[in-house]
């Protein structure tokens, strides 16, 4: 048979089939890189088991009362900030953080801290023995006005926030007269305790004459007060209070902090 009698024979590459393994490749990647992020998240978890257990014993040990903390530990990869022994960012979440002040209970609905730059080797989160400390840490909770109100005791006396101050509302008897009573406070941090100063109280259809103006000042004077607040773990230290519609909300910080009782 002469070569112009073969028959005509395609010899191009077939692209379909080095499209399949691709795909293939592409698909064993994905499955691999899933498999590893799943690892992550699973040694991850087992570390912030552990972590809440210290987190509770250090809690018992500062004797704050709280529910069961929460503990979530930030970054990715998991694994790499393990074998470094250093982690980026542990977030610990309390609920119903209480504390008795003079007889009255001051909470803390919710305490969401962040610690950073925290220093914990591998023994230490197995074995449960050794120190975890944290570089800074910051925490932020809310004082309910329920509580704050029920410290100032003062019958039918409301706060609340109102361009973003703190805000008060109560009838006070003035000259055998209730008088509704509306104003704002002032509000310091000083020496770990929330420093509340009333001033410019207003009062609708309050009688003249300066008796009924010193009475109204009796009474902001009255509700001017120093609120110790709950004790906070870790060293927290309250470095700003500002009014939100939710209550009162307290930021507190501090450095080179244990976590774990063993520090």
């Amino acid at each position: 048979m002469t070569t112009e009698e073969r028959p005509y024979q395609d010899e191009r590459p077939r692209p379909q089939r080095g499209r399949r393994v691709l795909v293939v490749l592409l698909v064993l990647l994905l499955l691999l890189v899933g498999l590893l992020v799943v690892a992550d998240r699973v040694a991850a978890g087992v570390a912030e088991r552990a972590l809440t257990e210290q987190v509770r014993e250090e809690l018992a040990t500062q004797g704050v009362q709280a529910g069961p903390p929460e503990v979530e530990i930030g970054g990715f990869p998991f694994v790499t900030q393990v074998l470094d022994g250093r982690y980026e960012r542990i977030s610990i979440g309390l609920k119903e953080v209480r504390g008795s002040v003079q007889g009255d209970v001051l909470a803390l609905p919710t305490l969401d801290i962040d610690a950073y730059d925290v220093t914990a080797s591998l023994d230490t989160l197995r074995s449960g023995r050794g120190g975890v400390i944290a570089g800074s840490v910051t925490g932020t909770g809310t004082i309910s006005y329920d509580s704050l109100a029920t410290r100032l005791d003062r019958e039918g006396l409301q706060l609340g926030e109102r361009d973003g101050r703190l805000a008060v509302t109560a009838p006070v008897d003035i000259l055998g007269q209730q008088v509704p009573v509306s104003g704002t406070a002032d509000i310091t941090v000083e020496q770990g305790q929330v420093a509340l100063r009333f001033t410019g109280l207003t009062a609708e259809g309050l009688p003249n004459g300066s008796l009924a103006r010193m009475l109204l000042s009796n009474f902001a004077e009255g509700i001017s007060v120093d609120v110790p607040l709950p004790a906070l773990p870790f060293d927290l230290t309250v470095s700003e209070v500002r009014p939100l519609p939710e209550g009162l909300q307290i930021t507190a910080e501090a450095v080179e902090v244990p976590i774990n009782a063993a520090s």
